[in-house]
């Protein structure tokens, strides 16, 4: 039983971190769609900026490694 507790509490540490991030990417890339239609030259903002985000999954990952090791 309590195995399947820490399963389910790394499954949500992922699940939910990436959850999050495809939230943050819709708004951010959807605006940076807009941005690069207007500016071509924003093109390496906007990609940095969809990047960050990304972020989020791995620091999920990490939780999810910690709950599962210790």
């Amino acid at each position: 039983m309590e195995q399947g507790i820490i399963a389910l509490a790394a499954a949500l540490a992922i699940g939910l971190s990436a959850i999050a991030t495809g939230i943050a990417q819709r708004g951010i890339g959807s605006a940076g769609v807009g941005a690069i239609a207007e500016k071509p030259e924003l093109l390496g903002s906007v990609i940095i900026l969809v990047a960050i985000p990304e972020t989020l999954v791995i620091l999920g990952f990490a939780v999810a490694a910690i709950i599962l090791m210790g």
